[in-house]
């Protein structure tokens, strides 16, 4: 039975699961609800599938339907606890071993780019967008990702940030590394990279540059029908995160449950390159 985009199937639940943060408790202390106090706390996967359901139908976290989850401040406070708990990023890293196991991160080939979504509520990490001519303020995402577009590395700045300033941040945040008998690492980046500077950041994280114009490959690709274009896979990995709609524009104020979202994002991303049956089309 197929299951709708923003649903959390019983296969991702499995690898969602021992990552909860649970609640830290005495375990020699036996505890007695109190009468009268409170509602019972939300199940766990009932709070994980409201987040999914958030970040693919990009809904108010207030908007959320009470009836299916529950309270909605509660939903957005546990997704506050979990985020300073570290479990998005973990989850991250766990699709990226998962992926890693099954197929195998496709280090020899990298890219790195960044994208530009508008931010109109963003207090933290967002910056005149100047293809508003500034009049608005937005996001970027600079990503770096594998030969195949999974997302290896994230790093949220302002849209007025250029690409190549967050270049030796995004090398040099990569959430796996590759094994030490590793091929030769070349890294594909458009035209914003080109420069002696950025070339020697390149060079000094272990990478062969490969900095085109665009539409360079597109061209070499008519003149020479063996060649295989390579960057191109980073716009890919841009365009599967822009599928989650709470993504697209960024309403989130701060830059940690920004981010969070984000990594979330990023987990799922990686894990459908090797489980068909986890979310979203």
């Amino acid at each position: 039975m197929s299951i709708k985009s923003w649903e959390v199937s019983d296969a991702f639940w499995e690898i969602v699961e021992p990552l909860i943060p649970r609640p830290k408790r005495d375990g020699e202390k036996q505890y007695k609800r109190k009468v009268g106090g409170g509602r019972k706390p939300i199940a766990a996967r009932t709070v994980f599938s409201a987040i999914v359901y958030v970040l693919r139908t990009g809904i108010q976290w207030k908007a959320l339907p009470k009836e299916v989850f529950g309270s909605p401040s509660a939903i957005h406070r546990y997704f506050r606890e979990w985020e300073q708990a570290g479990f998005f990023l973990e989850l991250w890293q766990r699709g990226l071993s998962e992926y890693d196991d099954m197929e195998g991160i496709a280090w020899e080939w990298q890219s790195i780019d960044g994208c530009m979504n508008k931010a109109p509520m963003a207090k933290e990490n967002s910056g005149r967008n100047p293809t508003d001519r500034g009049k608005k303020r937005g996001t970027k995402r600079h990503i770096l990702v594998d030969g195949r577009g999974v997302p290896l590395s994230v790093v949220v700045t302002g849209a007025n940030r250029h690409d190549v300033s967050q270049l030796k941040a995004v090398l040099a945040n990569k959430i796996a590394e590759p094994i030490m008998d590793a091929e030769s690492e070349n890294l594909c980046a458009d035209a914003g990279y080109a420069g002696e500077a950025p070339c020697k950041e390149m060079l000094a994280a272990g990478y062969k540059p490969h900095v085109r114009p665009r539409g360079e490959e597109q061209r070499e690709k008519l003149e020479n029908p063996s060649f295989k274009a390579r960057r191109w896979v980073v716009e890919a990995c841009h365009s599967w995160f822009n599928r989650f709609r709470k993504l697209t524009i960024r309403y989130e104020k701060l830059g940690a449950t920004h981010l969070a979202l984000i990594h979330l994002a990023a987990a799922i991303i990686a894990l459908r390159k090797i489980k068909t049956k986890i979310i979203y089309g």
